[in-house]
């Protein structure tokens, strides 16, 4: 196996990354966490995870060594393969998508392209017992629930799961708790 990547990037675009170790370049499918790591001509370190296909060698990149071993656990349920794995944490973090199945909200999964609801119901069955449920997976304050109305009327303005996402995550810690005026400072961030 191998479990991670060190090397400049030579590549990079909103899939992939190449990076090159010991003058071969290779291609590295990566979430989106880990190709905001990746700056071209920058030495680089990802997780990675070796799929062995029949027709094919896939090296997958992940930013953490938590996020690859969510990715592992992803592609264990039936009908989630490697490409929908990492579609999946590109779309969603850690920290949503264990609140996701927490609260068992199959909606914040449909968000995802390629999971319909027959899917999501399947990922948050299979995942529910897998998650740990310590004092950092439950939020303290209603902020979460909070963020979570205000993802999802951005994205009903249209904006994309990523960008709603961003916008909620660049908010600062000390914004209010109120849903209008969170809403109101994502969408003055998603206008610069």
């Amino acid at each position: 196996m191998i479990a991670s990547i060190s090397g400049y990037v030579d590549y990079k675009d909103a899939q992939l990354a190449v990076i090159t170790v010991g003058g071969i370049g290779i291609e590295v499918i990566a979430t989106r966490s880990a190709l905001e790591k990746c700056q071209i001509g920058q030495q680089v370190s990802l997780q990675t995870r070796l799929i062995v296909r029949e027709d094919s060698l896939t090296l997958f990149g992940f930013a953490t060594p938590q996020e690859r071993d969510l990715f592992d656990t992803l592609i264990k349920i039936n009908g989630v393969g490697p490409k929908l794995g990492v579609t999946i944490l590109s779309s969603l973090n850690i920290d949503n998508l264990r609140q996701a199945i927490i609260s068992e909200r199959s909606e914040i999964l449909t968000r995802v392209p390629g999971i319909g609801k027959k899917t999501a119901q399947k990922i948050l069955f299979e995942l529910k017992d897998k998650i740990p449920v310590g004092l950092d997976a439950v939020p303290e304050s209603g902020v979460s629930d909070v963020n979570s109305d205000v993802m999802d009327a951005l994205i009903a303005l249209g904006f994309s799961v990523v960008e709603a996402q961003t916008a909620i995550q660049s908010l600062p810690n000390d914004a209010p708790d109120d849903e209008q005026e969170r809403l109101r400072m994502a969408l003055q961030m998603l206008s610069n």
